[in-house]
């Protein structure tokens, strides 16, 4: 039978996380401060970090679903840091509350006048009104909550008790609920970043963000791994192979070159379709200095991790690929910042102090919370049947 694997107490994700909530607490008492003095940009750096933190979340749910419908050995190595990840979403549905408080300062349809003089605004009014936004709000949350609550509370129980019920009941909510999941989540990314500029629309916006989402989950796990399967005092280092790394880099590989398909759809259709309601939206980010961090998306995001990706001997090496994932996670923090940031500051790319002070005070809380719901439980599923026999 095998033991149950905690985390130690001189780990190193134990003094990551005292120094997480140090920042996080700094981070956002300056935000709070910043708030006082320009609420305007306050909200628009909160809404950025906000989206950031949370498509980690989100994004861990999703590949955790992935793994319970098609099972496989490089998911049941990660899948106590995948559900840990789940376990924020409550934390995120509290941070959310800034939001709905600053959504007169972020979103143009919130404001009567400009309704008024806009028949675009006014046909889209029945949608894009603020009960309406609340509802919807309310109604992501609470499937994503009652989805979290059932994986984990399932995973839980097949500690205990071992057998096919558990595991086929894992499978049949993940089925249902990665639809749900992509659902909520499209709607979600057309209330809270879309109608950020209400003119302009996209039918494959909503699939582009939750791509994003599962690339900035995936490459988040794998630096958490490396650390708990390090050689010097790791809980998992007899657990995790170099071939399980080597199938997580494969994963992570696949990913960014979905979300980079993802995203070139978008642009082609477009760019060729050239239509007003349209174009505006890519020629705010093509001048005033967002081009040079939208060519330096396409290299930090795709070029060089498609690149080092494709050597085997990087997704070998933990260490490597740990460092090549981070670089990925910053990558999709640009990707966030470029999706939303342009929608306020159409003059030019300009970065404010509260940008950085945001991704740091929510990430901080995040972060400190991640490694409390990991320490709350075994890293590894006692009775995962996808589990190597030598674990």
């Amino acid at each position: 039978m095998r033991e149950a694997v905690q985390l130690g107490p001189d780990h190193v994700l134990n003094r990551i996380q005292r120094v997480a909530l140090v920042a996080g607490v700094v981070g956002l008492a300056l935000c709070a401060v910043g708030g006082l003095l320009s609420p305007a940009q306050f909200f628009r750096s909160y809404l950025v970090a906000y989206l950031f933190w949370f498509g980690i979340g989100l994004g861990c749910m999703a590949i955790l679903m992935i793994h319970h419908i098609t099972g496989g050995a490089w998911g049941a190595v990660i899948r106590r840091v995948l559900e840990s990840g789940t376990r924020t979403l409550p934390l995120m549905a509290l941070l959310f509350v800034p939001v709905l408080l600053g959504a007169h300062q972020l979103y143009e349809w919130t404001h009567a006048e400009a309704v008024a003089k806009d028949p675009i605004l006014q046909h889209k009014s029945v949608y894009l009104n603020m009960p309406f936004f609340l509802a919807r709000a309310a109604l992501y949350f609470g499937v994503w909550l009652l989805l979290m609550r059932a994986l984990n509370r399932w995973s839980l129980e097949q500690d205990t008790h071992p057998g096919p019920g558990v595991a086929r009941r894992l499978e049949y909510a993940s089925r249902g609920g990665l639809l749900l999941v992509g659902l909520t989540m499209s709607f979600a990314a057309v209330d809270w970043m879309m109608s950020l500029e209400p003119h302009w629309f996209s039918t494959i916006y909503g699939i582009l963000v939750m791509g994003g989402q599962v690339v900035s989950a995936m490459a988040f796990v794998i630096p958490v791994m490396a650390l708990l399967a390090a050689e010097d005092g790791g809980p998992l280092a007899h657990a995790i192979s170099a071939e399980q790394f080597h199938d997580l880099g494969k994963l992570l590989l696949a990913f960014v070159m979905l979300w980079t398909y993802f995203m070139l759809s978008q642009f082609l259709i477009t760019w060729a379709g050239n239509l007003p309601e349209e174009i505006p939206w890519y020629l705010k980010r093509l001048q005033g200095g967002w081009q040079f961090l939208t060519v330096g998306l396409l290299l930090v995001h795709f070029v060089l991790p498609f690149l080092v990706l494709l050597s085997r001997d990087v997704k070998r090496k933990p260490r490597r690929l740990a460092f090549i994932a981070a670089w990925i996670v910053v990558a999709q923090l640009l990707d966030v910042f470029w999706l939303v940031t342009p929608s306020f500051n159409g003059d030019g790319l300009t970065v404010h102090w509260l940008d950085l002070m945001a991704v740091i005070g929510v990430g901080g809380v995040w972060l400190w919370t991640f490694v409390w719901q990991l320490k709350g439980r075994p890293l590894l599923a006692l009775h995962d049947p996808s589990l190597p026999e030598h674990v």
